[in-house]
C-alpha cells in the first residue's frame, strides 16, 4: 500500500477529484489537523446539510430512491482491486462528510458529484448546493470470487464501520469511540468521522490504507485504519484522541459532564432472543442474534465467556481488566438449523475480535445491554475504557487489529461452553435450572470415569443448591447442570460463574451469566 503515484483523473467523463497539492498523508498529518480542531468548538456537519436532504424531508423510502450509479465507482477507471463507492447525505445520514484521495506524494479533495446518482423519482437536485458531500463510502474488493467485485465494507453514520470476510453477511458493527455508552447519569456521546484520506491503491495491492479525523463535543481524534482482506478479514487501527478543554465543551453544551467512560474499540450488535433467553417472541425462528457471546482474554491469563441476553432493562456489567490481552462479540451458533431465516443468514455474520497492540494498563472491559423488542435495533455494546483518562489536548495514543471472521472463535478459545439453556427447576418452584454444554479437545480427551467437577458461584443474592457435570452422548460434549435460588424478594441481577476443573487442572473457559429476574 506504501506504493503511491501521483494523481490522475479519478473517474471517466466526469472527475470526481479537483486540483492535487504536494503532502505526505500519514497519521501525524490528520493528528495535526485533529489537534488544531479539538483547540476550538465543537461544530456539527449537520448545521451544513440542506433542508431537503434532511429526516423530515427525506424519509426512509425517499431516500432509498437514490442509488449510486456503480460505473461511476472511485478508481474504476484504473480497474484497480479497491474501488470506493458513495453515500448520498440525507434521512438518518445528516452528517455530510470530507473526503480525499492520496499517494504517496499528493493529495486532493474528493468533489461531490450528483450525477453520480440515479434520484429515482425524486425531483430534488436543483434544491442540493454542489458543495454538500457525501454521508459516507462503501469499499468494493473480489473478496469471494476473483473475477467478482463484491462489497467488503461501509464506513457510514457517525462513527460507524462494519467489514466482512470471505462468504460472510452484515451483522454487528465497530466504532471509532464510545463516549459514556450505558452511563445512567448523563446521555451518551456519539462522535463522528468527519474527514476521511482514501489511499489510492497500487494494481496489485491487497491492503487498503484510509485516514480519518474523529471530532465530538468532549474531544478530536486521528485515525489509521490498514485493512487486509481475506478469509477472515483484518483491520489494523492507530488512533490518537485529544479531549477538549471543558471550557470549550460548555461553550457548546453547559451542561455536558465530563467523561465518565471512553470507549475505546468498541463493537455494537444485536441479540433478541436465542438459547438462553427465557422469554421469547412468538416467532417462527428459535435464535435470532447477530452475536450471541462476549469473549474475553483477560491479562492474567483467564479466557471469558460471556453469553448475552435481552435484559428487561438496562443492564451495565463491568469487569476489571488490567492488561487485556482481547475480547469480542462472536456468533459460537454456525448452524442454519438455529436459526431457520432465510432472508437474515444469521449463521454467517462475522464475530469480531479485538487485538490490543502493546499493553493497555490498567482498566475495564464493559458490557452493555439494553432491551430490544425486534431484530432491527443494535442492543449491545461492549469496549474497553482505560482507569485513567487524558488530559485535555494531550496525545492519547492506542492501537489494535480488528478480526472479522466466521471461524476464528475456535481458535481463539478451544474448551469453551458452546450452549447455554435455562428454565423452571420442577424439583423446586423458587430455582431456575442452568444448563452449559462445554466442547474442546481437552474436554473429549476425558473419559467417562473421569467426570471433571463444575466449580460455580453466584452473588449473594442467590445460591446454588447443587451442580453436576455429566457426559452428553448425543453431543459429544461435558453437560453441567446448576440448580439456581434466588434470595426470597430479590429484584436485582444475579451474577454466575463457572467452570470445569479435573484435579487441580482448569479444563475450560470461565462461564459468566448475569440472569435477570422476571
Amino acid at each position: 500500500i506504501l506504493r503511491r503515484w501521483v494523481l490522475i483523473g479519478c473517474l471517466p467523463v466526469v472527475s470526481v477529484c479537483m486540483a492535487s497539492e504536494s503532502a505526505e498523508v500519514n497519521l501525524d498529518y490528520v493528528a495535526q489537523r485533529a489537534l488544531e480542531r479539538a483547540k476550538h468548538p465543537f461544530r456539527s456537519p449537520r448545521a451544513d446539510l440542506p433542508r431537503v436532504l434532511q429526516q423530515d424531508h427525506l424519509d426512509y423510502d425517499k431516500y432509498r430512491d437514490i442509488r449510486f450509479r456503480r460505473e461511476r465507482a472511485l478508481w474504476s477507471a484504473d480497474k484497480l482491486p479497491f474501488r470506493i463507492e458513495f453515500f448520498h447525505p440525507g434521512y438518518l445520514y445528516q452528517e455530510p462528510v470530507h473526503l480525499y484521495e492520496f499517494t504517496l506524494t499528493h493529495v486532493q479533495p474528493i468533489r461531490y458529484v450528483q450525477d453520480f446518482f440515479d434520484y429515482g423519482k425524486l425531483k430534488i437536485q436543483n434544491q442540493i448546493p454542489s458543495n454538500t458531500g457525501y454521508a459516507g463510502f462503501r469499499i468494493l474488493y473480489p473478496i469471494n470470487k476473483t473475477n467478482q467485485l463484491d462489497e467488503l465494507g461501509a464506513f457510514l453514520g457517525a462513527s460507524y464501520f462494519r467489514l466482512l470476510g470471505r462468504d460472510q453477511r452484515y451483522g454487528q458493527s465497530a466504532r471509532g469511540l464510545a463516549l459514556d455508552s450505558g452511563e445512567s447519569d448523563r446521555p451518551e456521546e456519539f462522535p463522528i468521522f468527519t474527514d476521511w484520506w482514501l489511499g489510492k491503491p497500487h494494481s496489485d495491492d491487497n491492503e487498503l490504507r484510509l485516514f480519518a479525523i474523529l471530532d465530538s463535543v468532549r474531544g478530536t481524534g486521528a485515525y489509521e485504519f490498514l485493512i487486509h482482506p481475506g478469509e477472515t478479514t483484518a483491520c489494523d487501527i492507530e488512533a490518537i484522541l485529544f479531549l477538549r478543554e471543558t471550557n470549550l465543551v460548555r461553550a457548546v453544551d453547559p451542561q455536558r459532564l465530563p467523561i465518565a467512560t471512553l470507549g475505546l474499540a468498541p463493537l455494537t450488535s444485536m441479540f433478541w432472543f436465542g438459547k438462553n433467553s427465557e422469554r421469547k417472541p412468538d416467532d417462527y425462528r428459535s435464535e435470532v442474534h447477530d452475536s450471541d457471546g462476549l469473549l474475553a482474554h483477560m491479562g492474567n491469563g483467564e479466557v471469558l465467556w460471556r453469553p448475552l441476553n435481552n435484559p428487561p432493562v438496562l443492564r451495565h456489567q463491568i469487569f476489571a481488566a488490567p492488561g487485556i490481552r482481547g475480547f469480542g462479540l462472536l456468533q459460537r451458533e454456525r448452524a442454519f438449523a438455529a436459526y431457520q431465516d432465510s432472508f437474515n443468514p444469521y449463521h454467517l455474520v462475522p464475530g469480531v475480535w479485538v487485538e490490543p497492540h502493546g499493553n493497555w494498563g490498567e482498566g475495564n472491559l464493559h458490557l452493555v445491554e439494553l432491551n430490544s423488542g425486534f431484530e432491527g435495533l443494535d442492543n449491545i455494546v461492549a469496549f474497553w475504557d482505560p482507569k485513567k483518562k487524558p488530559a485535555p489536548l494531550k496525545p492519547y495514543r492506542f492501537g489494535y487489529t480488528l478480526y472479522w471472521g466466521k471461524d476464528s472463535d475456535v481458535k481463539l478459545s478451544e474448551n469453551r461452553a458452546v450452549s447455554t439453556r435455562m428454565g423452571l427447576d420442577l424439583s423446586c418452584r423458587d430455582c431456575r435450572q442452568i444448563v452449559i454444554d462445554f466442547d474442546g479437545p481437552k474436554l473429549d480427551a476425558i473419559p467417562e470415569s473421569a467426570t471433571p467437577m463444575a466449580i460455580a458461584n453466584c452473588s449473594p443474592n442467590a445460591a446454588i443448591l447443587d451442580s453436576q457435570a455429566t457426559r452428553n452422548t448425543y453431543l459429544g460434549t461435558w453437560r453441567v447442570i446448576l440448580k439456581l435460588q434466588p434470595a426470597a424478594g430479590n429484584v436485582d441481577p444475579v451474577d454466575l460463574r463457572c467452570t470445569l476443573q479435573q484435579g487441580t487442572n482448569v479444563v475450560s473457559e470461565t462461564w459468566t451469566y448475569q440472569w435477570s429476574p422476571p
